[in-house]
């Protein structure tokens, strides 16, 4: 099945792609790789999910806060690209945690976003290397920032 199938067949919806809140470009593509910068955890109405994990979230609440931010970003993917299909492999992804001192899972919480993209892409397009780190603050409180670099076909 084809990456647009493996979505419709997930039974989500995508939010908005998001706007700039900076000077910054929220895509680009350089050579073959599509670049999308930190994106937050953009609700479908447009809202944000807002809170610390460890304090005002739980860990599967952090989860399900990673997994919306991939929901963005694959909506910035779909706005640039028009479609899910024109992306070859996952290359990186890079996951922000905005959690209390003594939180230590991290990867646990990122697993949210990864785990979406291997159900769109499958296992091994839709896994790549990945970072997975806590922040002090993220913008806004929102609870996780993710950043990803895409192989185009």
């Amino acid at each position: 099945m084809s990456a647009d199938q493996n979505f419709a067949n997930l039974g989500h919806t995508l939010p908005p792609a998001p706007k700039p809140l900076g000077v910054y470009k929220p895509f680009l593509i350089v050579g073959n790789i599509a670049y999308v910068s930190g994106h937050g955890t953009v609700r479908a109405d447009g809202s944000l999910i807002i809170g610390r994990v460890g304090e005002d979230l739980d860990v599967e609440a952090g989860k399900l806060a990673a997994r919306q931010v991939g929901l963005a970003i694959l909506a910035t993917l779909k706005a640039n690209l028009g479609s899910l299909d024109r992306i070859d492999r996952v290359v990186k992804v890079l996951g922000m945690v905005n959690a209390t001192p003594d939180f230590e899972r991290h990867p646990y919480v990122i697993n949210g976003c990864s785990e979406l993209f291997a159900a769109v892409w499958g296992t091994e397009k839709g896994v790549g290397v990945r970072s997975a780190v806590g922040m002090a603050t993220l913008p806004d409180n929102i609870p996780v920032e993710v950043e990803a670099h895409f192989l185009l076909k």
